[in-house]
């Protein structure tokens, strides 16, 4: 049994600290958190060690890993903490607010060998990792195109300063950080890490300190292009929906929480998919969990932590390199939305003076004239016109 402590008892820190209590590989022993009344209801009710300061839970807690599950802004210090103190580390998406934070806590990470990973969850479901697989393996032939979508009521009234870290930016809020890279992620596990973000607009709803959604396109390396759409106000959903459609010259394939939908163009065919639709669901590709909680998914994630933790490291999970890439595209795309969009006019508008009671009366005589002169000659033609039917 492995070791664990958690810090951030919220929504994502209550559901791992159940799978961890319920993992057969996993013993989470020790929880820090800044409220006090949270820290005692775990103590009472699990007999828990239970920590304010997250370095005395490392220091005493004698853990071999860790699963950070707080705001955002917080990620980049407790990781390279824990990461320092020599321990695994799990850490809710997205791994920091910088793709160069990212960048050098995979490099901590990968220096002194420490199993590490990010709660992108979408790796896990059967659907994705079975459209993963058919792109890799070559089933639609060259990929053009990639579009990834998810939609959802997060936000779904006037929204201030905020009431949570969500409506706060520089805490990681905001339909990009918290929403989008949900989808970025996916769409960098199926098709790779585009090269260049050409275009991308983030709107607001209901908020007004971040952006309710995000729209965006890629160019990849080998010429194909990408489109993102993500609205977390979006009350026709009931609850997050991702979707992720993939272009190539044999076919295409869409795949969503539920199904994965392979079409394979006239005369071509792969393994045991014939041309036109192939549909496997998620009851056939979702492998079977010990534990389940709000999908098979969550515990799936905590079951390759574990293997890590024994050296076992799965190359579809997401770890901090490949979350390093979702946060680059994520810094990319609020750039280009910053940068604005590009001016279609040049130079100062020219000064038009308003024409003279003389300029008014002169012009009305002249179009006047031609207009008299224009029926006269119209009139004239018609009659001669007529004349010539008559003769």
């Amino acid at each position: 049994m492995y070791r664990i402590g958690l810090v951030g008892v919220g929504k994502m820190g209550v559901s791992h600290l159940a799978i961890a209590q319920a993992h057969p590989k996993l013993d989470c022993v020790a929880v820090c958190d800044s409220q006090a009344f949270v820290l005692a209801g775990i103590r009472s009710q699990l007999g828990l060690e239970t920590y304010r300061s997250f370095e005395t839970m490392i220091a005493e807690a004698n853990l071999d890993g860790v699963i950070i599950s707080t705001p955002t802004s917080s990620h980049v210090t407790l990781a390279k903490q824990a990461l320092v103190a020599g321990l695994a580390v799990f850490v809710e998406k997205p791994l920091t607010l910088s793709a160069a934070d990212s960048q050098e806590l995979a490099a901590i990470a990968a220096e002194h060998n420490l199993a590490n990973q990010v709660g992108y969850h979408n790796r896990f479901i059967g659907t994705f990792r079975e459209t993963q697989r058919l792109v890799e393996a070559g089933a639609i032939g060259e990929v053009h195109h990639i579009d990834g979508r998810a939609f959802g009521q997060v936000i779904t009234q006037p929204q201030g300063g905020g009431r949570t870290w969500r409506a706060k930016k520089a805490e990681g809020g905001g339909c990009l950080h918290d929403y989008a890279c949900h989808v970025i992620d996916l769409m960098n596990f199926v098709a790779g890490t585009p090269s260049e973000i050409t275009g991308a607009r983030l709107g607001q709803v209901h908020s007004t300190a971040v952006e309710d959604t995000v729209y965006a396109l890629f160019n990849y390396p080998n010429g194909a292009v990408g489109t993102l759409e993500t609205n977390w106000s979006d009350e026709a959903y009931r609850k997050m929906t991702t979707s992720v459609t993939v272009y190539g010259t044999h076919g295409k394939i869409f795949a969503d929480r539920q199904e994965c939908r392979l079409f394979l163009k006239p005369g071509h065919s792969f393994e045991k998919f014939d041309s036109g639709w192939n549909i496997r669901y998620i009851t056939e590709l979702q492998e079977p969990v010990s534990f389940y909680l709000r999908g098979e998914e969550y515990s799936a994630q905590l079951d390759h932590f574990a293997e890590a933790l024994a050296g076992n490291p799965s190359p579809e999970a997401g770890t901090f390199a490949t979350a390093a890439d979702a946060d680059w595209v994520v810094e990319q795309i609020a750039a280009v939305h910053a940068s604005g969009p590009a001016p279609v006019a040049t130079g100062a508008p020219a000064t038009v003076e308003p024409p003279t009671k003389d300029q008014l009366v002169a012009a009305a005589k002249h179009y006047g004239a031609q207009a008299v002169g224009s029926a006269k000659a119209l009139a004239n033609a018609v009659g001669t016109k007529l004349k010539g039917l008559r003769s």
